[in-house]
């Protein structure tokens, strides 16, 4: 989680990390943009796009896990499991159009 939490920050230095749900959430502005979680029952970090239904056709590593109505998530076991060149360009093309909406949650 720490490593992920570093790609996020460094990557969008605009981005506010807050704690809600005792878990961390990334957000532009005041809209939540990325969560990190760990599922109990679950041997992965769920990264989770709060606008993933909208990104999950240009990004096919997005699954919906737990059949949610808007969030898309990746799931990572470990550090390998993460392609950080298409999430860095992930989190880029999620900050756009999190800017272009009116609000986070729309569903």
């Amino acid at each position: 989680m720490l490593y992920v939490r570093s790609v996020i920050l460094n990557t969008l230095p605009e981005v506010e990390e807050r704690y809600s749900y005792k878990i961390p959430f990334y957000n532009l502005g005041k809209k939540p943009m990325v969560y990190l979680n760990v599922l109990k029952g679950k041997d992965y970090v769920d990264v989770a796009f709060v606008q993933g239904v909208l990104l999950e056709k240009q990004f096919p590593v997005l699954k919906n896990d737990n059949n949610r109505k808007q969030v898309r998530s990746i799931q990572l076991k470990t550090l390998e499991d993460l392609d950080q060149e298409n999430f860095v360009e992930l989190l880029h093309v999620a900050s756009v159009l999190l800017n272009k909406s009116k609000k986070a949650w729309f569903i």
